[in-house]
């Protein structure tokens, strides 16, 4: 007589009997095996017959948390790009009223520091000194050093602009001011590791066109913070803060 268990299943999966005969067991009697229906592909994650031998099939459907990992990284990349493009326009904003750095107050400098250290944070460029976009002439559009700035000299002594080139290829760096002076310097680059160079300057120019030696003491370190296709940050061994727009680059530094 079927068990109380063995009858539930049966008023659920209308069962198929299976005769089996055998030397253990009466003449004319019956063993009942219990088969289940076989499911579609799509839903066939159990075996078809409680009896079956033959490995049961299944379907992989990738899971709610594997689909939002799979989808996270691009997103990701997105809210990155967005952050750089929104801090870089916080960034222009402080520094346009500022001279290039030469009207700015230690309060302006320490807000443009850190916001130059948020920009730095999302850098695209990890290894600025294998990516050519380091490659052409930048002018700069801000510094912390004071050298550089002429901040000692009258106003109209002072030079209008200035610009750094560089190029990967040969390790050459090229300082250049605007009027009144024009004067020019070049330099040889030791990468000492893939953000950083050794600098070490070879020639000044009086009015770009009076080659002067440089003094062995004439060198420094510069490291690459942060790059994209428009903008540059570097720090200096001095503590001073560089920030630069490409300009053109297709400059070549002369050899």
């Amino acid at each position: 007589m079927a068990t109380s268990s063995t009858m539930a299943l049966s008023s659920l999966l209308p069962p198929q009997t299976l005769h089996i005969t055998s030397s253990n067991h009466p003449p004319n009697s019956s063993l009942k095996v219990f088969s289940f229906p076989t499911r579609s592909p799509q839903q066939n994650c159990h075996p078809k017959s409680i009896l079956s031998t033959s490995p049961p099939s299944f379907t992989w459907v990738p899971s709610q948390k594997w689909r939002t990992c799979i989808s996270f990284f691009p997103a990701f990349l997105k809210n990155k790009a967005k952050d750089a493009k929104a801090i870089k326009e916080e960034l222009l904003e402080a520094i346009a009223p500022l001279d290039r750095g030469a009207e700015a107050t230690p309060e302006d400098q320490q807000s443009i520091d850190q916001i130059t250290r948020k920009l730095e944070a999302v850098s695209p460029i990890k290894e600025p000194l294998k990516s050519d976009l380091l490659n052409g002439k930048w002018e700069l559009i801000y510094t912390t050093s004071q050298s550089i700035l002429q901040t000692e000299r009258p106003k109209i002594l002072r030079s209008k602009t200035n610009y750094q080139a560089i190029n990967v290829d040969t390790l050459r760096a090229q300082n250049m001011e605007s009027c009144p002076f024009f004067n020019q310097v070049t330099a040889d680059l030791t990468p000492l590791n893939a953000r950083k160079v050794a600098v070490k300057f070879d020639y000044f120019k009086i009015a770009g066109l009076i080659p002067v030696k440089a003094p062995g003491r004439a060198k420094g370190e510069l490291e690459i913070t942060y790059l994209d296709e428009e903008l540059r940050v570097s720090r200096g061994d001095l503590g001073n803060l560089f920030i630069l727009k490409m300009v053109d680059p297709s400059y070549r530094v002369p050899t």
